[in-house]
């Protein structure tokens, strides 16, 4: 057998392709059984015990061209966050080093834009030459990339892109309109021929069915090469934004702590290799709730006390969670 059969919680490589069908028998096992399996694949592949620890600065926020459903930084919505202009780069650089300092070994930025201008590139390749520079690897978000884009940052030493697919491929266009699917797919394609590795995931909670979920799941899967980062994000529902305001009065739409593990454990096993990361959502996350997650393969985490624009559990409490669970940074 293999890790992707029902019963093969002790079985060797996973099918070279991934089926729909093969994550929805999954997402079907008992929940204890499945949290078993991806255990056991994740400790076939990765350091027991040692979860990866990154930072997450927005380098410039608001004022989003992009409709996103779920963002309080797009234009379109009545959030309250303002747009402001990029950062400078000697202000990144002391959030990098405090970064570090925390325990963080990735330090990413993240600007609201639906791709970055011309005029952008020089400081952003600044950013990222001065940030690798203090020993930490490096990922941003910025949008649409061309080829050249990518392969600038790739050339200044950016070590991982992320763009997330966010959603299944049919439920894409019930959260955003002015990008389409196949657009991000154009980037990350861009990303992969630069030679930086791919940070790509998606949001759950936004009202979509368990189906969804099984085809988020499977077009990451279905990606030439899976992505190297995998995060996770649980719906913050923002109030002005479409998601948030649409959520507001339908919780049940919302997924529950059982439903994020079970598909934090089949992500570890459809992508064994891949680092699979706990993202915007933790703050509400139960302790119980996270530790199952750990348990079920997620093996990095956001830390500090905020995201872009949302919060985050801080540092204090995620080293006393460690320290419950006997978990250490990894290197």
């Amino acid at each position: 057998m293999n890790d992707l059969s029902p019963m093969g919680a002790t079985c060797a490589a996973p099918l070279p392709e991934v089926s729909r069908e093969a994550i929805a028998a999954l997402f079907e096992l008992p929940f204890l059984d499945l949290v078993a399996q991806a255990h056991a694949v994740h400790i076939r592949h990765h350091p027991r015990n040692a979860v990866q620890l990154s930072t997450l600065l927005s380098i410039k926020t608001g004022g989003c061209a992009e409709d996103c459903g779920y963002c309080s930084q797009s234009a379109f919505a009545k959030s309250g966050v303002k747009a402001e202009k990029l950062i400078d780069a000697d202000t990144v650089v002391a959030a990098a080093r405090e970064a570090k300092a925390g325990g963080s070994s990735r330090f990413c930025m993240g600007a609201a834009w639906r791709e970055p201008k011309v005029r952008d590139m020089p400081a952003l390749l600044d950013m990222v030459r001065r940030v690798k520079a203090l020993g930490l690897e490096t990922c941003m978000t910025l949008g649409m990339l061309s080829g050249d884009q990518a392969d600038a940052l790739a050339e200044a030493g950016l070590d991982y892109y992320n763009h997330n697919i966010d959603t299944s491929p049919d439920y894409y266009d019930r959260v955003i309109t002015t990008r389409s699917f196949q657009d991000r797919l154009d980037t990350l394609d861009h990303v992969r021929r630069a030679g930086m590795a791919v940070c790509c995931g998606g949001i759950l909670g936004m009202g979509e069915t368990r189906e969804d979920r099984i085809a988020f799941l499977h077009a990451l899967a279905a990606l030439p090469e899976p992505p190297d980062s995998v995060p996770l994000n649980a719906l913050v529902p923002i109030p002005g934004t479409v998601l948030g305001d649409m959520l507001a009065d339908t919780p049940l739409a919302r997924i529950d702590e059982i439903e994020f593990v079970r598909t934090v454990a089949a992500a570890r096993i459809t992508m064994p290799h891949s680092v699979v990361r706990l993202s915007a959502g933790r703050e509400s996350m139960s302790e119980a709730g996270q530790a199952l997650c750990f348990m079920a393969g997620a093996n990095s985490i956001f830390t500090g006390d905020r995201l872009l624009t949302t919060s985050n559990k801080g540092g204090d409490a995620d080293a006393a969670l460690f320290a419950k669970l006997g978990l250490a940074p990894s290197s």
